[in-house]
């Protein structure tokens, strides 16, 4: 029965989230795993910058020893919790790095931060460079010369495409990992996959680019962190409409969302924009500043609305919604296997 203990523990952890976030006492995995990646990142650029072999061999291993600790301590834990039979500080560990692992008010806190502050106030000089750098925090493109009405899109693209990184991502591996305790302990299992998780997107995020020295140092991560994410999104694709009012167009808006969806570079990305742009009833893609470069990304939703705040809200509230529906899929699905 371990896999229901270690589910009660992911459900604990998942309201634990969504009322505290991350406590600010307790040092984050994505900071340790951040700073490891940026000190062997400024080290291969700064010595061997222009070697794209070297780049590329020094981006497999970043990639590989980062996902690698990440998961052996998961997995050191894991151990420690069922052969210790259900240890408390082992189970302590496992409650808050599963926490950890999902990011779900952290997210939406900060989208609707920004989305209050441009609809709450009038917009002026100081107002202005303040929802800038906030902003900035959340999206990896330059938005030093945005307009309001693109700082609303690229905060409604960040929210809708981090959805996939930052929560339902780590919630399929989390339940994926629960479902191998039960088979055998030595198989990976929640904390193991949701640091693994955890440590592929923070190296996407950090080095998976395409331009300068990235396309090379941050080939592998990029890769890994498409395998790991295709299927999360496609579920959050299926899934989503039947948390909104547009439950009836169920097949017409998935098949534009998909279709939307693979005009991205990216086989993630753009179809988890696409179904939540559809949902709400947004526009999304076009010209953005990457450094100096100009990228104009395909449009989705091409007749959709302009990204407002209420937009924003109805995103967030749509998150929270298929949350909860996951929970309950994989609830029955946990209770189905324990008498398997």
């Amino acid at each position: 029965m371990a896999e229901i203990n270690l589910f009660l523990i992911f459900l604990g952890s998942i309201f634990f989230d969504l009322l505290i976030g991350d406590p600010r006492f307790f040092i984050h995995p994505v900071q340790i795993i951040g700073f490891y990646i940026k000190k062997i990142s400024d080290f291969l650029i700064n010595n061997f910058g222009e070697n794209k072999k070297v780049l590329f061999g020094g981006g497999f291993f970043v990639a590989i020893t980062s996902i690698g600790i990440s998961f052996s301590i998961g997995k050191l834990i894991e151990l420690s919790y069922v052969q210790l039979r259900n240890n408390f500080f082992s189970g302590l560990l496992i409650f808050l790095g599963l926490s950890s692992c999902i990011a779900t008010k952290e997210l939406i806190s900060s989208v609707k931060e920004i989305a209050e502050l441009i609809e709450g106030k009038e917009i002026n000089d100081q107002n202005n460079r303040e929802i800038k750098e906030k902003v900035q925090r959340i999206v990896s493109r330059d938005v030093s010369s945005s307009s309001i009405e693109h700082l609303l899109r690229s905060s409604t693209e960040s929210l809708t495409e981090n959805s996939v990184d930052g929560i339902f991502g780590p919630l399929f591996w989390i339940f994926i990992g629960i479902v191998f305790m039960k088979f055998s302990i030595f198989l990976p299992g929640p904390l193991s996959l949701g640091f693994s998780y955890k440590a592929i997107s923070t190296l996407d995020s950090m080095i998976g680019y395409k331009y300068d020295y990235f396309k090379y140092l941050g080939f592998f991560s990029a890769k890994i962190e498409d395998i790991f994410t295709f299927v999360p999104s496609r579920l959050v694709l299926i899934t989503l409409p039947l948390v909104s009012t547009k439950v009836n167009q169920y097949i017409s808006i998935i098949k534009k969302s998909y279709l939307d969806g693979k005009k991205y570079d990216s086989p993630n990305a753009g179809i988890s924009e696409a179904i939540f742009a559809y949902i709400s009833g947004v526009k999304l893609g076009g010209k953005s500043k990457y450094k100096k470069e100009i990228i104009e990304k395909p449009i989705i939703n091409a007749t959709g609305d302009i990204c407002t705040g209420v937009k924003i809200k109805l995103i967030c509230q749509l998150i929270l919604r298929l949350q909860f529906l996951w929970i309950i899929i994989f609830f029955v699905l946990i209770l189905f296997l324990s008498q398997v």
